[in-house]
């Protein structure tokens, strides 16, 4: 009777007691920049609950001029943050250990847009804008490797200061300052764009790094945080116009200053970024071949300490 009873009483509480629901493991990322369809995967991986369902209650940060990515990380104020391949290899020498744990780009975005329909390499010592806020390994490397000797000139943002014809040339991207200038009416040709994906300095661009003492105590974290985003930029591909919409759902709540058609834009060509070029796949992997190549440029023009190898980037 006794034992009757305990069942009973097990049952009834078994039927009054909500279910036991396990916390999900705080992650927070630090995206490359602010609020963007650049980031679209990782926006849509937590909106769609891709993240939780691993476990993962992922905290998506935006840096500003006076908090980049890099200082949040190594302040701790986040587990992860998007650096490009190039920054990540240029911390690893001078002995910041990181280990990519996501790699969203496969192809480099960089394009020297010159006037005139002139190409750039034919362009020596003339003035061009160039990003103050990025390294641009490239860029340099470029210029050295073709003996160009251009005049920089450095700006924060924006494409006025080539508009306004201060400079010969400008640095941009093709998600970005490229549909910027397709917007502001100027006429663009292949003559004066000179895409470094196309010649010998096609390296991968931005991925997710965490610290290397982060990676060893914190493996299947990783692995599920992986798993989650390749998920979500899978979906982005697939329905691209919801993906749209999540991603102006950010732009409004951190009030970033675009517009629709230019998020539209965005998103298609990071996709089109994504596509391995000799696959024809979406990836979402480290190459070791372009790991090797990058290391070399950089070694060559003084950019590093020591060479980065591919599988310290990797954490093997």
């Amino acid at each position: 009777m006794k034992q009757k009873l305990r069942y009973i009483l097990l049952a009834t509480l078994m039927l009054i007691l909500p279910p036991t629901v396990s916390r999900a493991e705080d992650f927070v990322l630090t995206t490359a920049w602010i609020a963007q369809s650049q980031f679209a995967g990782y926006y849509i991986a937590k909106e769609k609950g891709f993240y939780r369902e691993v476990g993962l209650n992922v905290i998506i940060q935006h840096p500003s001029l006076t908090s980049s990515a890099f200082n949040r990380l190594k302040t701790e104020q986040c587990d992860a943050a998007m650096f490009s391949m190039m920054s990540a290899m240029d911390f690893i020498s001078q002995g910041i250990p990181l280990v990519n744990i996501f790699q969203d780009s496969m192809n480099s975005s960089n394009i020297l847009v010159s006037r005139w329909d002139t190409d750039p390499l034919k362009m020596k010592g003339k003035k061009v804008a160039i990003f103050n806020s990025d390294p641009n390994y490239l860029t340099f490397i470029m210029s050295k490797k073709e003996g160009m000797n251009y005049e920089w000139i450095r700006f924060t943002s924006n494409i006025n200061l080539f508009l306004s014809g201060a400079v010969d040339a400008t640095m941009v991207v093709s998600y970005n300052e490229y549909y910027q200038l397709i917007q502001a009416g100027y006429k663009l040709s292949e003559e004066n764009l000179y895409r470094f994906s196309d010649h010998e300095y096609n390296i991968q661009e931005n991925g997710v790094y965490v610290k290397r003492e982060y990676f060893k105590n914190h493996r299947e974290t990783c692995r599920k945080f992986a798993q989650a985003s390749r998920k979500g930029w899978e979906w982005a591909a697939a329905h691209q116009k919801e993906a749209l919409d999540i991603v102006m759902k950010y732009v409004r709540r951190y009030n970033t200053p675009t517009n629709h058609v230019m998020q539209r834009l965005m998103l298609e060509e990071i996709l089109r970024l994504q596509i391995n070029h000799d696959t024809k796949q979406r990836e979402f992997r480290v190459r070791q071949d372009m790991v090797e190549k990058a290391s070399r440029l950089m070694v060559e023009a003084g950019m590093l300490r020591r060479p980065v190898t591919y599988k310290e980037l990797i954490g093997q």
